[in-house]
């Protein structure tokens, strides 16, 4: 079976990224984009990110989740600290992120190193889930294989009955990262794949490195 996609062409032509009207900090610069997006009809899950870990068997793995808070200090993203990439970053804490923003033809690419957050930081953020949601993170053995949907329902089942009544507190295996950035690009489509590439990257003094990538 095989599709040729060679004529699959799209002009990239809605805005520009110019050394000129760039912030000097990466994480202002992300916010100044972030907030655009939001402002986009069209945009489903503007927080939607691909987070890429390298595995225990050398091979890197992407998937995507959501980012729950940004800040000066990096991205907040929530999981179970012993799913495939929970075990991942706790062998290799160096990740990549990356946004990718079709209605605006942009990209931002993140390198960083993850570290857990306070427990208290994550125990405020599962005590705002809903209670279904608070559940399915204790349900779930996440990345574990299982016998069928229908155990995992029933699993599921089982808890809404236990914990009528009661305070669904959170697991111990299950919390947030903080991936704090090294590198940022940011990709800006542009005309005849003549894109623009923005790359900040961190130095030893704590400033930003701010270098034009040819596209």
């Amino acid at each position: 079976m095989q599709k040729d996609l060679s004529d699959y062409r799209k002009s990239y032509q809605k805005s520009e990224l110019l050394e000129g009207a760039i912030d000097e900090n990466p994480l202002q610069q992300f916010q100044k984009w972030f907030y655009e997006v939001e402002q986009t009809d069209g945009v489903e899950e503007p927080n939607a990110m691909t987070v890429s870990t390298i595995g225990g068997d050398g091979f890197p793995k992407s998937r995507v989740v959501l980012m729950k808070r940004f800040s000066h200090e990096g991205f907040i993203f929530y999981t179970n600290y012993d799913s495939e990439k929970g075990k991942a970053i706790a062998a290799n804490g160096k990740v990549c992120l990356s946004f990718f923003w079709p209605i605006l033809e942009r990209q931002v690419i993140i390198k960083g190193n993850a570290v857990k957050i306070a427990p208290n930081l994550s125990d405020g953020y599962f005590e705002s889930r809903p209670d279904g949601s608070k559940l399915g993170a204790i349900a779930s053995q996440q990345s574990e294989v299982v016998a069928s949907r229908e155990t995992l329902e029933k699993r599921l089942e089982q808890l809404e009955t236990e914990y009528v009544g009661k305070e669904i507190l959170r697991p111990a295996n299950w919390g947030g990262y903080l991936v704090e950035p090294v590198s940022m690009e940011f990709w800006q489509g542009r005309p005849n794949r003549m894109h623009d590439r923005i790359r900040y990257t961190l130095q030893k003094d704590y400033n930003w490195k701010i270098e034009r990538l040819q596209p």
